[in-house]
């Protein structure tokens, strides 16, 4: 990836061609084409060439606007995360991470490519910067340090990318896996009694997947004996 290139692209410095009739190609529609491409068959089906062909250009005529892929990819990732809540901070803290975490989901789950588009080293666009800001300023006054707010980000993103990346494998992968597991445990609950008893108690009580809001409260309830237990002079982790 051409960083410069991508910064440049990403937070609108890049300038599409000046010269001549007015572009027909705008950074937006050609990032379009590829989420719908992505979204349809998977990032791997995007391409340049599959790009350019569903707009009617060339491949010669998108790098022009795009320098390649990987910029194409940034770029895609960055416009399908679409904008954070503007009301997160009208309530306490676990109200606003809450709300943050929720309004963070669905797009992860419109675009089960996101995930993958958005980990590692990159390039951070504006809209991924955006709910960044969001979520860290509502941990303002809470009398966590800088590298804990990052670190709570870090693990309420993880949690999001956890559950969306599940949910791509079906419609209910957390009662399939279990049905799965129930069927597999059921004739060897001798050798693994805590199993058995778990998955006969699920499926008693409906067997229903709440590990979403499960581990959003777990976290939340974590981070609050966490900030109820901050001093400045503590070590960061007791």
């Amino acid at each position: 990836m051409d960083l410069a290139g991508s910064l440049e692209l990403l937070w609108g410095d890049r300038p599409g061609p000046r010269r001549g009739p007015k572009p027909a190609l705008s950074h937006e529609l050609i990032a379009q084409t590829g989420i719908g491409i992505a979204d349809a068959e998977g990032l791997a089906a995007v391409s340049m060439q599959r790009v350019a062909a569903e707009l009617g250009f060339t491949k010669m005529s998108l790098y022009r606007y795009v320098p390649g892929k990987a910029e194409l990819v940034a770029l895609m990732a960055d416009l399908a995360m679409g904008t954070p809540p503007t009301d997160l901070r009208d309530g306490d803290w676990h109200d606003g991470l809450r709300a943050w975490t929720l309004a963070l989901l669905p797009g992860f789950l419109r675009h089960p490519w996101v995930p993958e588009a958005t980990t590692g080293p990159r390039v951070v666009g504006p809209n991924e910067l955006a709910w960044m800001e969001a979520a860290l300023a509502v941990l303002d006054g809470t009398g966590l340090g800088g590298s804990e707010r990052m670190d709570v980000l870090a693990v309420l993103a993880g949690h999001v990318r956890s559950i969306a990346q599940q949910a791509t494998a079906g419609s209910d992968p957390g009662a399939q896996f279990g049905a799965m597991l129930f069927e597999v445990v059921r004739e060897r609950g001798d050798r693994y009694p805590a199993v058995q008893a778990a998955l006969t108690e699920s499926m008693a009580e409906g067997g229903e997947d709440e590990a979403f809001d499960f581990g959003l409260d777990l976290i939340l309830a974590g981070l609050r004996t966490r900030i109820a237990s901050h001093t400045p002079d503590k070590p960061r982790y007791p």
